[in-house]
């Protein structure tokens, strides 16, 4: 949610901000539905007052016994007054309210106008067999399909201690750097989802379950977020930090015929996520803190990936920046860079919108905090990162010893044909 003191304050650079996104017609508007919101308060309080100067007239003059009908007049004509002015204004706060909630976050000025490689590490192998080919029998697609329909898979054997793995390492790691585990809810109210920005931004990619009015969540992000919605935390306690696990759920609508082969895209998948509240202050180094944790993750695990400042037009509403790791996967199409994690600074924007503040020590009144996200691991691509990366000549799969003592085996052999 865009701050509106900071759009009266500086609207010459919100209105450039928002240019690199396309929003800044949007500004001109927003600027005089709040200008007329703000004519129609004063107005509305000065009527208010005439109201109740006319009911004390009216109880004056039934008290001594005058006639009171001047001023029962005298209040009629100003309480028609009020109620076309209250629909007025109440006209006016929802145009507010409803541009308000699909303008999207003022991009950072170190934001990419156009994706930017800025790091690449790793030496990529050469062209491989992918995933699909190497697992065979242990990724059963075919059931998947018959019992949940096109984009769900089974994994089997391997694969499920492969992935307990991958996610219990990853939240130890987390853990030792200051992150709370949590398995949050996967169910979750529209409120949600309009806290982080989903709603009205991706309502195409959001599985519902209307008889109970909730919503399967795409991400722990929207969950995690919603922890200390509506609260005022004490400065001391920032910045807080948790590493959510669970299964996410996206429609992917408007991606038929993309990576239909295999599990890169699919319905459901499970998910380590880092989320964060930090200081205003502090938002851009946090930004690259979760960046950093990703690079490890991918370091250790010994796939050769990039880093990518993504562009402007391709941010959710909610990010102010974004960064993508893309990992290289020798078995698609030849060999090419897809994404496996990102992290997002979404400034104050999703703050705004579930109201979540902090005390500062060294000021009066309260001030919002900074949110951010981003990927430790998704599961199903960074096991497929894994085997096209770690494949053997003879169709075997070493994997890093980084997930030996959390219960991956050292290997996979060839699979079944």
């Amino acid at each position: 949610m865009l701050d509106l003191k900071l759009l009266r304050r500086e609207p010459d650079q919100v209105r450039a901000a928002l240019a690199r996104r396309g929003g800044a017609a949007a500004v001109d508007e927003l600027l005089k539905l709040d200008e007329r919101r703000r004519e129609l308060l004063p107005q509305l309080e000065g009527l208010r007052a005439q109201r109740n100067e006319a009911s004390e007239a009216i109880g004056q003059a039934k008290r001594s016994g005058d006639d009171a009908s001047e001023a029962i007049a005298q209040m009629r004509e100003v309480a028609s007054q009020i109620k076309a002015l209250e629909g007025e204004l109440a006209q006016v706060e929802g145009a507010l309210d409803a541009k308000l909630a699909t303008l999207p976050n003022p991009p950072d000025p170190t934001a990419a106008d156009e994706d930017d490689v800025v790091k690449e590490w790793g030496d990529p192998r050469p062209k491989g067999r992918d995933h699909v080919d190497l697992l065979r029998d242990r990724l059963d697609i075919e059931a998947g399909a018959r019992v949940a329909g096109s984009r769900f898979v089974y994994m089997k054997g391997e694969l499920v201690f492969l992935e307990f793995a991958l996610v219990r390492w990853a939240l130890e790691l987390l853990a030792a750097k200051g992150f709370v585990a949590v398995t949050p809810p996967v169910l979750v109210r529209e409120e949600a989802l309009f806290g982080t920005g989903f709603l009205p931004d991706t309502e195409q990619q959001i599985y519902s379950v209307p008889d109970d009015n909730l919503f399967l969540a795409g991400t722990s992000e929207v969950p995690l977020s919603y922890l200390h919605a509506d609260q005022i935390l004490e400065e001391p306690q920032l910045p807080l930090r948790y590493a959510g696990f669970s299964t996410c759920f996206r429609r992917e609508a408007g991606a038929a015929g993309k990576d239909t082969r295999g599990m890169f895209r699919v319905h459901q998948f499970d998910k380590v996520e880092m989320f964060t509240f930090v200081r205003p202050e502090d938002s851009r180094a946090e930004h690259d803190r979760l960046l950093a944790i990703e690079e490890e993750i991918f370091q250790a695990l010994e796939i050769p990936y990039r880093v990518v400042n993504i562009g402007v037009a391709e941010l959710g509403n909610s990010a102010a920046k974004k960064y993508d790791v893309e990992a290289w996967l020798p078995g698609d199409a030849g060999g090419r860079y897809r994404e496996v994690t990102s992290c997002s600074n979404t400034t104050d924007y999703q703050a705004r919108r579930i109201d979540c503040r902090y005390r500062p020590l060294d000021a009066d009144g309260t001030r919002h905090v900074h949110t951010l996200n981003g990927t430790a691991v998704a599961v199903g691509r960074t096991i497929i990162a894994i085997v096209e990366t770690h494949q053997q000549d003879d169709g075997s799969i070493r994997i890093p010893e980084v997930l030996h003592a959390h219960g991956a085996p050292p290997l996979i052999t060839p699979a079944r044909h």
